[in-house]
C-alpha cells in the first residue's frame, strides 16, 4: 500500500478566518490524505519549517486578506531556500482572475476561489502527486 499524500494547511499573515481552511482540511482527511493545520497568522519562514517537519508533499495557503501577492513569493522562496522546491504550492481564498496567472508563474500548482468544490481540490492534489494519490 503507497503513502497517503500530506498535505500541510496553513493561514499565512495577518487574517484571522480559517473556517475555510478546516474546511478543506476535514475534506482532504476524508479523502485519505494526512493533513496538518498550522493555525491563524503564520509567517512564511513558519510555513517552511512545519512543511519541512512534517515531510509534506503540498502546502495549502488559505488566503482570505488579499495579500496574496505579498505572501506567497515569500513563501515560495521560503520553501526554496529549505529544500522543498518540489512541494506543490496551493492557494485558496479570495484572489482576483487578473492574479491567477501571475500566481501559477510564481510556481503555485493551483488556485481555488470560493466556491470550488472540495472534490475539485481532491481531484486536483492526486492528479498533481500521481502514483503516490494511490
Amino acid at each position: 500500500m503507497s503513502e497517503p499524500i500530506r498535505v500541510l494547511i496553513a493561514k499565512p499573515g495577518l487574517d484571522g478566518h480559517d473556517r475555510g481552511a478546516k474546511v478543506i482540511a476535514r475534506a482532504l482527511r476524508d479523502a485519505g490524505m494526512e493533513v496538518i493545520y498550522t493555525g491563524l497568522r503564520q509567517t512564511p519562514e513558519m510555513i517552511a519549517e512545519a512543511a519541512l517537519q512534517e515531510d509534506v508533499d503540498v502546502v495549502g495557503l488559505s488566503i482570505l486578506s488579499g495579500a496574496h501577492m505579498a505572501l506567497v513569493p515569500r513563501i515560495r522562496e521560503a520553501l526554496n531556500t529549505s529544500d522543498l522546491s518540489d512541494v506543490a504550492l496551493l492557494v485558496g481564498g479570495i484572489i482576483p482572475d487578473e492574479d491567477i496567472a501571475v500566481l501559477k508563474a510564481m510556481g503555485v500548482s493551483g488556485v481555488f476561489g470560493p466556491g470550488t468544490s472540495t472534490e475539485d481540490i481532491v481531484l486536483h492534489i492526486r492528479s498533481l502527486m500521481g502514483a503516490k494519490a494511490g
